[in-house]
């Protein structure tokens, strides 16, 4: 029964996302033209600096609260409620800090400093969106998909408005908070309809939680740091056209990510199922921790195989031939996603095994290593050095590092273990015959 409320969970975020994809490649490939590559660039670059404000915003609350709403049903409105009520008072904070850092930095630059502030109010609204997290926990899903495809559809026609009336990119910044607030209402709505406890706010709880997601603060923020400060830096250091440069980065980056939907949808719908294992039968716990490692990797070397052989056409299909300079950047990043994947899923049996004060530790090491190379590599190499950066770091900071830190080695036992092809297959006959 729980197998099938995964892969019936899986399916209406898998379905829902497909469409949500094909709309957003759609207008990823109108505006990405329509902007040109140095606005493009500008709009990543705010992308980047709020990335860097998200898990401060979040307090680290999502990495723990599908398995604090798993493991206390009974408090799952004082859960929900007060993990709103703290993002949200830190999101006002993030949205302030990343103002400022364009202001300071980028001083002189208006357009660059108004649009990081625009794009920067989609955290007032992400905020809001903890709310998702029991809709996880609950295996309702379909409603999150749905919500979300509602809100993306209206984000939608509205980006298309505005390329149809010529708009600045001051709109299309403020587009991403609109998306975000759609979502925030919707999902507050249906959990107001489906939830059976009111949301409050509880000192204790929030006590609670935050003792428990304070190692997720320093290790999402580190993530972030190996995951952005490429793009930061481009700006920073490249003296000639730094927000083309950022612009074709970007480019890159994106085009490795318009399947990450199928992966999110995969690891989000098994995390609920690997963590209730883990509190009732441990072999079960390592059978689908595997199993999920097995179809992740071999579903993201497919991909990034299937990237490397059409990047070109990809390129010029997506963002057009004003693009074509970040083709040797994407065959080289097409490769990174295949050590995101499994950071992913690690992930979440570091929280299994209550291992979680690792996290900040793996994740600080990688961002020292990531801008080390970021500073060695970009001035010579441009994007190609902040591509090989991106590879080398997901690759020390998701394999290597489970080698030197001796508490989390026996989560690369599972890794290399899950490379049994007959794992993936043995999953793959179970979803069919489900």
């Amino acid at each position: 029964m729980t197998n099938n409320k995964v892969i019936k969970n899986a399916s209406w975020i898998i379905g829902c996302r497909i469409v949500q994809a094909i709309l957003n490649l759609i207008v990823s490939m109108l505006t990405a033209r329509f902007l040109g590559p140095d606005n493009f660039g500008i709009i990543n670059y705010a992308a980047s600096l709020v990335a860097f404000a998200v898990p401060i915003m979040q307090l680290g609350l999502s990495g723990v609260l599908v398995r604090e709403i798993v493991t206390s049903p009974e408090e799952e409105g004082k859960t929900v409620g007060t993990a709103l009520i703290l993002s949200f008072l830190s999101s006002v904070l993030s949205v302030l800090g990343v103002t400022a850092f364009a202001f300071f930095v980028n001083a002189g630059e208006t357009v660059t400093i108004t649009v990081c502030f625009l794009y920067s109010l989609l955290l007032l609204f992400q905020a809001l969106e903890m709310t998702q997290y029991w809709f996880q926990a609950k295996y309702l899903s379909k409603y999150t998909s749905l919500i979300m495809l509602a809100a993306y559809a209206v984000t939608t026609a509205y980006k298309i408005f505005l390329l149809a009336t010529g708009k600045s990119v001051y709109w299309f910044a403020l587009s991403y908070a609109i998306d975000y607030s759609l979502i925030a209402i919707g999902l507050l709505a249906f959990y107001k309809k489906l939830g059976t406890q009111k949301l409050s706010f509880s000192k204790k709880r929030a006590k609670e939680l935050l003792s428990r997601s304070k190692y997720y603060i320093i290790s999402d923020l580190m993530v972030v740091v190996f995951a952005q400060v490429s793009k930061i830096l481009l700006k920073l250091m490249t003296e000639d056209a730094a927000d083309a440069a950022v612009g074709y980065y970007s480019a890159a980056i994106n085009c490795t990510t318009v399947t990450s939907f199928v992966f999110i949808a995969i690891i989000d719908s098994m995390r609920p199922l690997i963590l209730e294992c883990k509190e009732k039968d441990e072999k079960a716990f390592e059978r689908n921790q595997k199993m999920l490692y097995s179809i992740v990797i071999f579903l993201s070397l497919a991909q990034s195989l299937a990237i490397t052989l059409l990047a070109k056409p990809l390129i010029i299909i997506l963002y057009g031939a004003d693009y074509l300079p970040a083709l040797t950047s994407l065959q080289i990043v097409s490769w990174y996603s295949v050590f995101s994947y499994i950071g992913s899923v690690r992930n979440i049996w570091i929280l299994a095994e209550g291992k979680q004060k690792y996290l900040w530790v793996i994740n600080l090491m990688g961002a020292i290593f990531n801008i080390i190379l970021n500073f060695t590599l970009i001035p010579t190499l441009g994007i190609l050095g902040a591509s090989i950066s991106t590879l080398v770091t997901q690759f020390f900071t998701n394999i290597v590092t489970g080698f030197i830190i001796k508490p989390i080695r026996y989560n690369n036992k599972l890794i290399f273990e899950s490379l049994d092809p007959r794992i993936l297959i043995n999953a793959f006959k179970k979803i069919i015959k489900r």
